[in-house]
C-alpha cells in the first residue's frame, strides 16, 4: 500500500491509501451513500401535511441510539427553533389565530409548524447519517465528493482533515459554564491513525444515484 496524501493535525492524521483489494459486489461505496443522504435531505423539503406526519412515524425504525443522538441535537437547536416558529407565526399575513392585538396567524402558524417539522427531520437524518456512516468512510465520501474543485486550487485533502477537526472538536467539547473556558481549554496532544480506503464508484453506485435523483426530482416537480 502506497500513502497518497498524509496530514498530521492536533487531534489525527489522516492517510489516504490506495488498495487493491474491491469492495463486495453489493455493496455501495461511500460517496454514494454521502450523495443519497443529501438527496433524502431535498427531499425532506418537499414534505408536508400528512406525509411529514408519515415520516415521523418511521423515526423508531432507525433504532434508539438515532433517536437519543437526535434529540440532542434538537436541544442544542432549539433557540434557532423557537425563533423560526416566532418568526413564522406572527410575520405571515393571514386570519388571526384568536382575537387580540398580539395573536399570531393561522397561516403563519401553519406554515412555522411545516418548516419545524422539515428541520427537525433533518436533524433526525443528520443523527441516522453519523450513526451509520464510520469515520473513515465520511472521509473517503466527503474526499470523493470534493475532488472535483482541485481544479480551481482546493486542498481536498486539507480541507477534509479540517472539516472533520472540526466535527471531532465539536462533538467533543464539553458545556463551559462561561466564554472564556473556551478560550482556555488545553489544545490535545494526542494523534489518531485514520485510514482511508479510496475506490472508485462502480456501475451499481450510479444506479442507485441516478435512481434517487430521479424519484426526488419527480416528487419535487410533481
Amino acid at each position: 500500500m502506497q500513502a497518497v496524501a498524509l496530514y498530521r493535525a492536533t487531534a489525527f492524521v489522516f492517510i489516504d491509501y490506495g488498495v487493491n483489494w474491491r469492495m463486495p459486489s453489493l455493496t455501495v461505496h461511500p460517496t454514494t451513500r454521502l450523495i443519497v443522504w443529501l438527496l433524502l435531505v431535498l427531499a425532506v423539503q418537499c414534505l408536508s401535511g400528512i406525509a411529514l406526519i408519515a415520516a415521523y412515524l418511521l423515526l423508531p425504525l432507525f433504532g434508539m441510539r438515532v433517536v437519543q443522538r437526535g434529540g440532542r441535537l434538537i436541544w442544542r437547536a432549539r433557540w434557532l427553533l423557537a425563533s423560526l416558529l416566532v418568526i413564522f407565526s406572527w410575520g405571515v399575513a393571514g386570519e388571526p389565530l384568536w382575537n387580540g392585538a398580539l395573536a399570531p396567524t393561522q397561516e403563519g402558524l401553519l406554515e412555522a409548524l411545516t418548516h419545524l417539522g422539515r428541520l427537525l427531520l433533518v436533524l433526525m437524518a443528520v443523527a441516522a447519517f453519523l450513526e451509520a456512516m464510520p469515520l473513515p468512510d465520511l472521509l473517503a465520501a466527503t474526499h470523493a465528493l470534493l475532488k472535483p474543485l482541485r481544479r480551481i486550487g482546493f486542498d481536498t485533502d486539507r480541507g477534509v482533515v479540517r472539516l472533520m477537526l472540526v466535527l471531532r472538536y465539536v462533538e467533543s467539547l464539553p458545556r463551559p459554564r462561561d466564554w472564556r473556558a473556551l478560550l482556555n481549554a488545553p489544545a490535545s496532544s494526542e494523534s489518531e491513525l485514520v485510514e482511508v480506503s479510496h475506490q472508485p464508484m462502480r456501475w451499481l453506485d450510479f444506479i442507485v444515484v441516478l435512481g434517487f435523483a430521479g424519484a426526488v426530482m419527480f416528487f419535487y416537480f410533481s
